[in-house]
């Protein structure tokens, strides 16, 4: 009679099981891919320690690092400063508190930014996509 093996289907079965719980467990927690992410009017350099976020007419801070959820969203807070003609003040000092919630799908980022009931967004940007806003200054 021959020996059970190790690599017998329902041994097999739970150790793909195991390593996929594994596998989904590691993926909660990661971050998108630092450097510069372009899009037709928004502009994200992803950095350690959050993000600086450009608009046309806005600029914007998110504000911690951006840690991706099991699915690839995030929901973070941060800054957001209206931009027009004329003199712009230094800094976000002061600058009115938002919320920036989004996806990351491998080098996909889609960004929606809450201001109060206000919605703006959906944005999409990618990875290495150079982009050239037209400001509003």
């Amino acid at each position: 009679m021959p020996l059970p093996m190790p690599w017998t289907t329902p041994w097999l079965a739970s150790c793909l099981t195991l390593a996929l719980a594994a596998a989904a467990l590691f993926a909660a927690g990661r971050s998108p891919a630092s450097g510069h992410w372009g899009g037709d009017t928004l502009v994200v350099e992803v950095g350690t320690d959050g993000a600086d976020v450009e608009f046309e007419c806005a600029t914007g801070r998110i504000s911690g690092p951006i840690k991706l959820d099991r699915r690839g969203d995030f929901d973070l807070t941060g800054t957001f400063v209206v931009e027009g003609h004329g003199p712009v003040r230094d800094g976000p000092k002061g600058a009115p508190k938002v919320r920036y919630q989004g996806h990351v799908d491998g080098d996909t980022m889609t960004i929606t930014v809450l201001r109060g009931s206000e919605r703006m967004g959906p944005y999409t940007v990618t990875r290495g996509r150079q982009t050239f806003l037209k400001k509003c200054r």
